[in-house]
């Protein structure tokens, strides 16, 4: 559809149960206004009258199996009603052209996929990464020019990066490829990307769950065929609301930190000749707590410990959830949250013992909370955001307080998006 009539139907309302299926009745108007926005911003970097589609790839939260997946564990995660857009028409030039709100141009020559060293830490790696992933696999790509805008918070701990990923994934599929790639697959060639181009050994559960969409348990025991299974929950039932905490910190310079929980995890489980730990047990694991120690280290053996109780941990969580045991859910937030501060030490980074937002905000939500709801570090940790169950007759009054350390707008009230990347209009 030309851009200026796709921009007319929106106006028109004709993509409102579109827009309310992904963000909630109460966001419909200000959807509008987005989109029809970055429309106006295509048309205004890559000309007018241009055939255009639209497409979206929500972030993602982590309700349990913190830092589980990267070695074959369980995690419970959902995408939420933040998302990345973008406006994309294809080209002839075998060029992708890539304008993100705020970052300058990426534009990425489909003749060279090599992995570029120069790139790694930035968008246009994953770009060229996700386009030869799809070469490998045997499917097609082509050129195409595209302006993406994105209400993920940055270094949140929401998965702005693997919301990116599914979108360029999501938009190749449907361009050139007539989406015959599953949800699945796309999830794969994102964490491809991310691992191999941009640098950084993330797992699969945040391609998953933005590419996949909804809330789903995830066993990686087998990483060519995981298990997936959607669950049903709705937080109206549980009484309570979800509220993502920015706490301002910065992920940019942490990915040592990261890199180093699953480096730790894997040395461990070599000691047993396996190459990551799933397969293994807590029981066999302290079995030869000592000779761990020993071998690995004190903070290695804490975190493979983590790792055994919290995949114990998400099928508790899902039984919890489908038989609506709300008390008994919170309690195992909790505990799981209590586990990632203590044994997988990952609220706070050991090169910046001064910066520790995340601990603070946890010290207020839990006094907030005295019992009634439940917090956690939020994602992969060491800065950026906490997650908090708060009964809904309290947000107001929690937001207030967080926002009176860590600045207007840092609370967040999310809600749980139905689906994963998507193509909205063509």
């Amino acid at each position: 559809m030309k851009s200026s009539a796709l921009k007319q139907t929106i106006l028109d309302g004709g993509l409102d149960e579109c827009f309310v299926r992904l963000y909630g009745n109460e966001r419909v108007f200000d959807q509008r206004q987005r989109y029809c926005d970055a429309l106006d911003r295509f048309s205004e970097i890559f000309g007018e009258g241009r055939d255009v589609r639209l497409y979206s790839a929500p972030g993602r939260t982590e309700i349990a199996g913190n830092h589980t997946d990267h070695n074959n564990g369980k995690v419970l995660a959902a995408s939420v009603n933040l998302d990345v857009i973008g406006v994309v028409s294809a080209n002839r030039d075998n060029t992708v052209r890539l304008q993100s709100k705020g970052y300058p141009m990426d534009t990425i020559s489909l003749d060279d996929l090599a992995v570029k060293e120069e790139e790694k830490n930035h968008s246009a790696s994953l770009i060229r990464g996700m386009a030869k992933k799809f070469v490998l696999e045997g499917h097609r790509v082509g050129g195409f020019d595209a302006y993406t805008t994105s209400d993920v918070l940055k270094g949140s701990g929401l998965s702005s990066s693997a919301a990116f990923e599914v979108l360029v994934g999501t938009t190749i599929n449907h361009l050139f490829n007539g989406g015959s790639v599953d949800a699945v697959e796309i999830a794969k060639y994102a964490q491809y990307a991310e691992n191999v181009y941009f640098g950084k050994p993330s797992g699969l559960m945040d391609q998953m769950a933005s590419s996949v969409g909804g809330m789903i348990a995830i066993d990686f025991g087998d990483l060519k065929c995981p298990e997936i299974r959607q669950v049903s929950f709705d937080f109206e039932d549980l009484g309570c609301a979800l509220c993502i905490v920015d706490t301002g910190g910065n992920h940019a310079d942490l990915t040592h930190e990261y890199a180093a929980i699953p480096q730790e995890m894997r040395s461990v489980a070599a000691l047993f000749g396996q190459e990551t730990l799933h397969g293994l047990s807590m029981d066999t694991l302290i079995a030869k707590a000592g000779i761990v120690r020993e071998k690995c280290g004190d903070r290695a053996l804490l975190r493979a410990m983590h790792f055994f109780a919290e995949n114990d941990r998400v099928e508790k969580i899902v039984s919890t959830l489908e038989a609506k045991d709300y008390p008994h859910f919170l309690a195992l937030i909790t505990e799981s949250g209590n586990s990632s501060f203590r044994y997988l030490q990952n609220v706070y980074a050991n090169v910046s013992p001064g910066e520790q937002g995340l601990s603070v905000a946890l010290f207020l939500a839990e006094r907030f909370l005295n019992g009634k709801g439940a917090c956690r570090v939020h994602g992969g940790g060491f800065g950026g955001t906490t997650q908090n169950f708060v009964p809904i007759d309290r947000v107001k009054d929690f937001c207030s307080l967080m926002e009176s350390v860590f600045g207007k707008g840092c609370c967040h009230v999310l809600t749980i998006r139905p689906v994963g990347g998507v193509q909205i209009a063509e």
